[in-house]
């Protein structure tokens, strides 16, 4: 009896991983929506469309960008874990994905159980944005200038408990300054109203904040990479200018709803790869701050562990509480 159970279970295995090849072969049939959960003009969006584009001529359809903004993401991440796991609704996310489990206790997904991981995109350090009204020119001068004027100065983030706002909250802490926090839906408004002189100062990804500091719009007072960034490496680290081990930074990666047939994954895994190291997607990212990494399914699924881990104790050091 015992050994009937055995061989009907691996003939129910065989069977399974033969439908999902089967699928696999077959797939994709018709366009396949990547969900962004933040608002266009953002890093996420950026790197979203320029890896949808290459992915789509990879996999022979259109990957149509969807922007479903709020909640800090957790919007765009709920409903990407709840689509069909077929392979035509993915999700191109960012470190919110493993903040937002330490600030908020009734988190409707689980970021670990609900999603099956494709690969990392991108890491993106964060390089923090100045109006040059507020008459800082470097980083130093920042710091003097926030110790100056306490709660004078504000800051912008892409939303309460964002990376860019734990990010400015654990650099209050190192370097005691307070200055005031102004959220946002997202980093295309935050950017909008730094321009604007509306906030003084914002830890932004870098896709969409270079070309605003290379035209003099904004000053580039440092970056939160713990090395210098490719792309700006006039730029000095936080860390080396007296904050060691501090960084400052999100990535961005791809996932399907968890119980996406492994075939399909390994598929768009390898696609998102190919798309990455392709001379002109890998060149543009790198130039514009968005460092192109790449990896496994299995090498991203251990990823987001650690980050779980990771932002729990930044959260606790910034003595955000979780809502």
């Amino acid at each position: 009896m015992l050994k009937f159970a055995v061989k009907t279970v691996c003939a129910l295995a065989v069977a399974f991983a033969s439908v999902g090849s089967a699928i696999a072969q077959n797939y994709p049939t018709r366009p396949v929506r990547l969900l962004v959960p933040f608002a266009p003009g953002g890093g996420t969006d950026l790197v979203a469309r320029a890896v949808a584009t290459k992915l789509g001529e990879g996999i022979g359809t259109t990957v149509v960008v969807d922007n479903r903004p709020g909640a800090n993401a957790n919007i765009g991440n709920e409903l990407a874990a709840r689509a069909l796991p077929d392979g035509y609704t993915l999700l191109m996310t960012s470190s919110a994905l493993t903040i937002n489990p330490n600030l908020y206790k009734n988190l409707s997904y689980d970021p670990v159980k609900d999603f099956a991981p494709i690969s990392l995109a991108t890491n993106v350090p964060y390089i923090l944005a100045a109006h040059p009204s507020l008459g800082a020119n470097t980083f130093q001068e920042f710091i003097a200038i926030a110790r100056s004027k306490q709660k004078a100065i504000s800051y912008g983030s892409a939303g309460t408990g964002n990376s860019t706002h734990l990010s400015m909250e654990l650099l209050k802490i190192v370097a005691k300054i307070d200055i005031v926090h102004v959220p946002y839906k997202g980093t295309g408004q935050a950017l909008t109203d730094l321009l604007g002189n509306h906030i003084q100062v914002f830890w932004a990804t870098m896709p969409p904040t270079l070309p605003h500091v290379r035209a003099g719009r904004l000053k580039g007072l440092a970056v939160g990479s713990l090395k210098r960034a490719k792309a700006i490496p006039e730029l000095t680290t936080v860390a080396e200018l007296g904050y060691p081990g501090y960084e400052a930074g999100s990535w961005f990666g791809m996932l399907a709803p968890a119980g996406t047939p492994k075939a399909i994954v390994a598929r768009l895994s390898k696609e998102v790869n190919k798309a990455l190291s392709a001379p002109e997607l890998n060149e543009r990212l790198s130039a514009e701050g968005a460092e192109p990494s790449g990896d496994t399914p299995e090498e991203f699924a251990a990823f987001i562990k650690t980050e779980l881990v990771k932002w729990g104790k930044v959260a606790k050091a910034a003595g955000i509480e979780r809502q």
